[in-house]
């Protein structure tokens, strides 16, 4: 085991504090988890359990297929299925991972408004529509796996296998395994000691993109073939409607990553991805690897993010959906060509 220091990018005095103060500590982070959320979860809780913290994770939705080898002691809780609301009552510190926004939060939204705890959020996107609470915030930061390994170092605890594995699931997924432009040196610093500590790359590999299930294989080559090209092949768009599911017999999670796929073309330069939700509406992912600011674009649709990779959620049809997405991301497009 490795005991970690790290210059902070943060201040994280106030964190420090108000964990010093707490008794019971609760975590929490967006809907439809991913890597970075989950991993970001798990080392998080481990870390404030050895500070004698009495600690639970409750999220809204399932951990993907993929990544329940984090979780295989059924660490988190889900709302469906809790029922100690007289715990809840007694939470002092509630420590929101992975997202400010309240749209995000699901049906947690609810009891973090309600909650006499204090509510602290450490996350890496740029701000949308902001969670009232006490931010610990670097959108700087390629992961919030990034910042939890910070924090690690300043709370003075121990970075054991788990939590190494747990912050290197979150900085490897959110990074796309390191080929974004968000890696820096600081970032291969960083891992380095993860793996000093017990993270083993090849074994976290396999478990991501080495398993998958036929329904997600059917489902990408489904997906990358409605791939259709704009600006001259600069902007891919491709998306997944809820009969795309059925047909291939995937399941919601298995959409991840398809996106960054139709980068591959030679040439393109931004892609979007419409994926139909069960519960109504469509989730859009935006990515870009040129000028074009995918948060600026995600927040006309009331969305938000990062530069390269950003989100929203719309309930418009879907033809006049794809129709103002490509127009947005047009527009945006010949806003940075005249700019030069």
């Amino acid at each position: 085991m490795t005991v970690i220091q790290e210059k902070p990018s943060i201040d994280w005095t106030r964190f420090v504090l108000l964990v010093q103060q707490a008794k019971r500590v609760l975590l929490t982070a967006h809907v439809r988890p991913d890597g970075d959320c989950i991993g970001s979860e798990l080392a998080m809780a481990a870390m404030l359990r050895q500070l004698g913290k009495e600690v639970r994770i409750l999220n809204v939705d399932q951990i993907p297929p993929d990544l329940r080898f984090l979780d295989d002691a059924d660490k988190i809780e889900f709302i469906d299925t809790f029922h100690d609301h007289e715990w809840l009552e007694t939470v002092d510190l509630l420590i929101v991972l992975d997202t400010l926004s309240w749209a995000q939060l699901g049906r947690m939204k609810t009891f973090l408004q309600s909650t006499k705890g204090k509510v602290v959020v450490i996350d890496h996107h740029a701000k949308g529509d902001e969670i009232d609470a006490e931010i610990f915030s670097d959108t700087h930061a390629e992961a919030t796996g990034r910042l939890v390994f910070e924090a690690a170092a300043h709370l003075g605890v121990t970075i054991t296998p788990a939590i190494a594995t747990a912050l290197y699931v979150a900085i490897a997924t959110d990074t796309g395994w390191f080929r974004f432009s968000s890696v820096t040196v600081e970032t291969h610093q960083a891992v380095a000691k993860l793996l000093e500590a017990g993270a083993v790359p090849h074994v976290v590999y396999n478990h991501l993109y080495e398993r998958e299930s036929i329904g997600k294989i059917r489902l990408i080559g489904k997906t990358l073939s409605k791939v259709e090209s704009f600006l001259d092949g600069k902007l891919m768009f491709t998306s997944i409607l809820l009969d795309d599911f059925v047909a291939c017999g995937a399941i919601p999670s298995d959409s991840e990553d398809i996106i960054n796929q139709t980068l591959r073309v030679d040439g393109a330069e931004m892609a979007i991805i419409v994926v139909e939700q069960r519960t109504g509406g469509f989730k859009i992912s935006f990515r870009s690897r040129c000028a074009v600011d995918c948060s600026q674009v995600a927040a006309q649709f009331g969305g938000g993010g990062h530069r390269q990779a950003s989100g929203a959620l719309q309930h418009l049809p879907f033809g006049e959906l794809k129709h103002a997405l490509i127009h947005a991301m047009t527009g945006a497009y010949h806003a940075v060509v005249s700019e030069k």
